[in-house]
């Protein structure tokens, strides 16, 4: 009978065995260890981005918006690959993509896919173009892809012109409209020389700045107080854009009580012009006085303000860094009230330097500061004026809110340059309580380049396709000669 061998394991071979079974426990944790972080990644989902002026990021505004929309929401881009804006719109409908479940996403390429792209033609009755439809609730909108952007003068240079990207300002504010029964309605005063939202001339027209309120879901009409002698039940907002005659006893009248019940004025007053609206304003806490505001330090021309310092309101705080041009403005000056009673709450709005001045004679070609007549700066330009609640407490009771500007020009048609646009619109926004759709500018259409030439494109070449792999088979010959030794 043949005795049984018993083989006793060396310490050298039980130092291999505990080597190897030690290799396998850390692969098993490592692979244990990503299941796990790939799992807390999926429930807490949080993204980094480190491109130029962090454009891939939505803003709080339209996280905002996202949430409270009650349903999901699918948007489908119809648009083609050479659109220059392809790449932007692709990006941004992907941020929202990744906003949870709550949202999907669909690029249908025009001429790759065109039974697709007959299908949502023929389901959302589209008239054709590229465009982006936005579906939630059995309702839907199309945006075309060419209103995403716009141009506009640059104000440092008249006579140059920059492009904006607009495509968060209209998503967005398409996803707010979905959760209103109806647009609020802008009405727009004529019949005492005012600016039109009918009026495409570029000095005097105000038809730019309206098709903006129409992009932000709002309805906008003119109204001619001496034909219709009343202020129509749905006005949200009634816009006083630069007045060059007096308004009748009778008009003020209608807007003292428009007022006294809690409606919203927007009044853009230009200087050296009486409008009779002086009284009314007066009781609402500013003086409107014969002057212009004189600032070396803020003028281009002489004839202008270049503002970049705003206060902290929530119509100008976006604004900060970003520059408004205004002309020949007049000063808007709050009034000191007693102590007691429902006071109006004033706040500038943005300022002159200390420099600056109010000047008296604003038909003075070389005006000069003269402290008896004049008053010193800083001077407001503009104010926001609320009544009602207290601020900051949260109540049932609508409150009264006013703008005034010292200028009409700024949001003529060849005037929305730099931050002008947004100064108005944010200034409506803020009239009408919209304030999700506060601080959403458009983004110039500026690309960040990385110019190399052939040297340094070599350089990378040898570094990513030679060195990095040369080191990594030097590492792993080394690592064998050592193991065989």
């Amino acid at each position: 009978m043949l005795s049984r061998l018993k083989i006793i394991p060396t310490p050298e071979r039980l130092r291999r065995l505990a080597a190897r079974g030690l290799i396998v426990l850390q692969v098993l944790l490592a692979i244990l260890i990503f299941g796990m972080l790939n799992n807390l990644a999926g429930r807490h989902y949080q993204r980094w981005h480190w491109e130029h002026q962090s454009r891939r990021q939505l803003s709080n505004q339209t996280l905002r918006i996202l949430d409270a929309m009650p349903g999901r929401i699918r948007m489908t881009a119809l648009i083609r690959p050479s659109n220059p804006v392809f790449h932007r719109v692709s990006i941004l409908l992907e941020e929202y993509a990744t906003q949870g479940d709550k949202v999907s996403v669909e690029i249908i390429h025009p001429d790759r896919d065109m039974a697709r792209a007959e299908e949502c033609i023929r389901q959302y009755e589209l008239p054709g173009g590229e465009c982006i439809v936005i579906e939630t609730g059995g309702r839907h909108r199309a945006i075309p892809v060419a209103d995403l952007v716009v141009s506009e003068p640059m104000p440092e240079h008249p006579n140059d012109v920059r492009q904006l990207f607009r495509g968060e300002q209209l998503l967005s504010g398409a996803l707010q409209a979905f959760s209103q029964s109806a647009w609020p309605a802008v009405y727009f005063t004529q019949g005492h020389g005012e600016h039109s939202p009918e009026d495409f001339d570029r000095h005097r027209g105000y038809s730019h700045i309206a098709a903006r309120l129409r992009d932000a879901n709002l309805e906008v009409a003119s109204l001619a107080l001496g034909e219709t002698r009343a202020i129509p039940n749905n006005c949200a907002l009634l816009i006083l854009a630069g007045p060059t005659r007096e308004f009748l006893p009778f008009e003020i009248a209608l807007i003292r009580d428009y007022l006294n019940h809690k409606g919203r004025v927007l009044a853009l007053l230009d200087a050296r012009i009486r409008t009779g609206l002086e009284p009314l304003f007066r009781d609402w806490g500013v003086d409107l006085t014969d002057d212009i505001i004189v600032d070396d330090a803020l003028t281009l021309s002489g004839r202008d303000l270049y503002i970049t310092d705003y206060s902290d309101h929530p119509i100008t705080a976006p604004l900060q860094g970003l520059a408004s041009v205004f002309y020949l403005p007049r000063s808007i000056r709050p009034r000191q009230f007693y102590a007691g009673g429902d006071k109006p709450v004033i706040t500038p709005l943005f300022t002159s330097t200390p420099n600056g001045w109010a000047e008296s004679t604003p038909d003075d070609p070389a005006p000069a500061f003269d402290p008896q007549a004049d008053l010193p700066g800083p001077v407001p330009l503009a104010v926001a004026i609320e009544r009602g609640p207290i601020p900051g407490v949260h109540s049932q009771i609508r409150p009264t809110r006013l703008v005034v500007v010292g200028d009409s020009d700024f949001a003529a048609n060849g005037s929305l340059a730099g931050a002008n646009s947004d100064f108005f619109l944010n200034a409506v926004h803020w009239l009408l309580e919209r304030e999700d759709l506060l601080s959403l500018p458009a983004q110039p259409m500026t690309d960040f380049q990385i110019v190399v030439n052939a040297r340094q494109l070599r350089c990378c070449f040898g570094l990513i396709v030679v060195l990095w792999p040369a080191l990594a088979a030097a590492c792993g010959l080394i690592a064998g000669w050592r193991r065989r030794t």
